[in-house]
């Protein structure tokens, strides 16, 4: 366990609890502080930062960094559900910025035969298919 995430703070909580409230949902921290800041909460946003970073090192919450133009998106996790080694790929929207998971059994197996056929290992957390939302197309 880190050792800043030993404080249980009131901020701290409160960042938990919106997490908790938007299960498998992506979030960027600029989300997180409109959020907060809409909710008049006292709250800053080094704070909201700082304690973002250690809910990543403590495994509550999940970042993904996918690609170099977009900030980091954050998703909460509960305990033990979502492990290093499962295999979840994700989909970008090109026009809202929308990320969704995929954990799909045909994806696993383009995976499987990347690694048989090819000797390839995909990075099934980096992997990223771009294109269009449903709600966008």
């Amino acid at each position: 366990m880190n050792s800043r995430s030993q404080y249980k703070t009131k901020q701290r909580e409160m960042l938990l609890g919106y997490f908790e409230a938007v299960p498998g949902v992506h979030v960027t921290a600029g989300d997180v502080c409109n959020y907060f800041k809409s909710q008049e909460a006292s709250i800053g946003q080094s704070t909201i930062y700082r304690h973002l970073e250690s809910l990543v090192d403590e495994g509550i919450i999940q970042k993904y960094n996918i690609d170099g133009n977009s900030p980091a998106c954050f998703e909460y996790v509960k305990p033990n559900s979502h492990k290093d080694t499962e295999i979840c790929f994700h989909c970008k929207c090109e026009k809202c910025g929308k990320l969704i998971h995929l954990r799909c059994d045909e994806l696993k197996a383009v995976g499987v035969h990347l690694n048989g056929e090819h000797g390839f290992q995909l990075d099934p957390v980096r992997t990223v298919f771009y294109g269009l939302c449903e709600n966008c197309r």
